[in-house]
C-alpha cells in the first residue's frame, strides 16, 4: 500500500508542477519531505513576479487538479496574493510573490531533505528526478 500511496504522491506532485510551468511560475523547487514529515510527501516552492501571478499560478494548479478529480483540503492567502498555501493532503504547495519568498526562506528551513529544483525555461516535466 505505501508504494501506491508514494506513486499517486508523485503523480499529483507532477501535475502541481506542470500546472505552475503552465503559468510560467519562477525558481520552482520540490522538496521530498516524506522522510521527516508526518503530514506531506512533498512541498512544492514556486514565485511570481507580481500578485497577479501568483494567483493564477494557484488557480491554474486548482483547475487542472480538479479535472484530475483531486480538490484541495485547504487554500489559504488567496486574497492577499503574496503567499497562496495549497493543500493537496501529502503534496503542498507554497506559491509566493518573489520578496514574500526570500523573507521566510522556507528552502532553509528544509534543507536536510532531497530537493529538485527545475530550471525557468522548463515548459513541463515528465517525471520527478529519481530519488525524489
Amino acid at each position: 500500500m505505501a508504494k501506491k500511496k508514494e506513486s499517486d504522491s508523485r503523480a499529483r506532485a507532477l501535475l502541481c508542477v506542470n500546472a505552475s510551468l503552465e503559468k510560467k511560475a519562477k525558481e520552482l523547487v520540490i522538496l521530498n519531505v516524506s522522510e521527516i514529515s508526518s503530514f506531506a510527501d512533498y512541498f512544492i516552492l514556486c514565485s511570481g513576479t507580481s500578485d497577479r501571478q501568483v494567483r493564477a499560478i494557484a488557480d491554474a494548479i486548482q483547475e487542472n487538479l480538479k479535472k484530475a478529480g483531486m480538490r484541495p483540503l485547504g487554500v489559504e492567502g488567496e486574497a492577499g496574493g503574496k503567499w497562496i498555501l495549497l493543500d493537496y493532503d501529502d503534496v503542498i504547495i507554497h506559491v509566493f510573490l518573489e520578496s514574500v519568498r526570500t523573507f521566510y526562506d522556507l528552502e532553509r528551513l528544509w534543507s536536510e531533505t532531497p530537493r529538485m529544483a527545475v530550471p525557468d525555461e522548463t515548459a513541463s516535466l515528465k517525471a520527478l528526478a529519481e530519488g525524489m
